[in-house]
């Protein structure tokens, strides 16, 4: 009886020793490979495979090595990151949140700012984000928290994580060896995407019945806030120069809000938020919405909001050939003309489409 418990102990022991061995290998692989850069960036010659934003954001801006911060929503992931540093030298990062909400990418900001210096944040400002809430949502929209927090004990959340060991790591290893992925085009999405009128048309809905407009400070609570955060960080971080813009949207867009009711709302925070960051010297600013030629032409658009990445490649260039920008003394008759823009596409350039029935209506 001895024996056999002897045998049975021996037989528990050694089990128990190969699934601590076999766990202690998943999690060197996990640690080794680190396909959220959760640890560190990559080794072994591996490529940055940057396709998860919430899970790998956080972790590229503190093991990374960069200089500039590209900042902003789903219409600035598809910039190619050479491209600034070709324009401006340095090396570029993608700091992206797809709702654009201004507390969450200033958290963002924080998160580069704790172990870098960077000498340029170019920033994407949507303008939903200066009427949205300036509390943070990664929480609150089931984020990976433990990538985000610097609590080592819930790491096992991602060192034991089969989606990881059978998803991830061979994705990034596939992208790294076979075929011809580009580490500038990090968290791009416009790939097998199209881009013409009939898509950006058909993902748009126009209200029966127009809506009152609204009053211009219907969202001064929260622009207020929003304001707060921006401004803290370019007054925090005098060194970096900030280069703000508002991007194109389609004249559907802009037909929407109107229709909304949002349109002198959405004017009115655009001129707060210039006002406020133009106050300070290391801040320049570009307004590219009242692009006739580009926002009047479906073609450059899947949806209302998201253009093709030749624009985000002309926006760059604008930048570079200093258009478009604002300053002190003429940022009101600039954003006055986007009003005036929003007017033309109301009276103007929807109507053919309109008359054509070419746009749907809510029952």
């Amino acid at each position: 009886m001895s024996e056999r418990n002897n045998k049975a102990s021996n037989f528990i022991k050694k089990l128990i020793l190969c699934i601590i061995t076999v766990l202690i290998l998943i999690a060197a692989v996990v640690f080794a490979l680190d396909p959220f850069y959760h640890y560190h960036k990559p080794w072994f010659g591996l490529k940055a495979v940057l396709h998860d934003k919430e899970y790998q954001c956080v972790g590229t801006l503190r093991n990374f090595d960069y200089d500039t911060l590209l900042v902003g929503s789903s219409v600035m992931e598809n910039n190619n990151n050479a491209w600034y540093d070709e324009a401006f030298g340095g090396t570029s990062i993608k700091a992206i949140r797809s709702y654009g909400a201004t507390a969450d990418l200033c958290y963002l900001m924080d998160v580069a700012y704790e172990n870098h210096d960077i000498k340029r944040v170019f920033y994407n400002i949507d303008p939903s984000s200066l009427s949205a809430s300036a509390e943070t949502t990664y929480e609150s929209t089931g984020c990976p928290m433990y990538l985000y927090d610097k609590n080592p004990f819930n790491d096992v959340q991602y060192l034991f994580n089969k989606d990881v060991l059978l998803t991830k790591i061979p994705y990034q290893l596939a992208n790294s060896f076979i075929g011809n992925y580009d580490e500038g085009l990090s968290y791009n999405w416009a790939k097998w995407k199209s881009f013409n009128k009939e898509m950006a048309l058909g993902l748009y809905t126009r209200k029966k019945d127009t809506a009152p407009m609204m009053e211009e400070t219907a969202y001064q609570k929260e622009l207020d806030a929003n304001i707060a955060l921006l401004t803290t960080e370019v007054k925090e971080h005098p060194e970096t120069e900030f280069i703000f813009f508002y991007p194109i949207y389609s004249m559907l867009w802009w037909d929407g809000i109107i229709q909304t009711g949002e349109r002198d709302a959405y004017i009115y925070n655009e001129i707060q938020m210039t006002n406020a960051l133009l106050q300070y010297d290391n801040v320049r600013i570009f307004c590219f919405q009242s692009e006739e030629e580009v926002a009047t032409n479906l073609d450059n658009y899947m949806d209302t909001i998201h253009f093709s990445q030749d624009i985000n490649r002309l926006m760059l260039d604008q930048i570079i050939a200093g258009e478009y920008e604002m300053t002190v003394d003429n940022y009101v008759e600039v954003l006055e003309g986007v009003r005036d823009f929003s007017e033309k596409v109301s009276k103007e350039y929807i109507v053919p489409y309109l008359e054509q029935g070419l746009i749907a209506h809510e029952e």
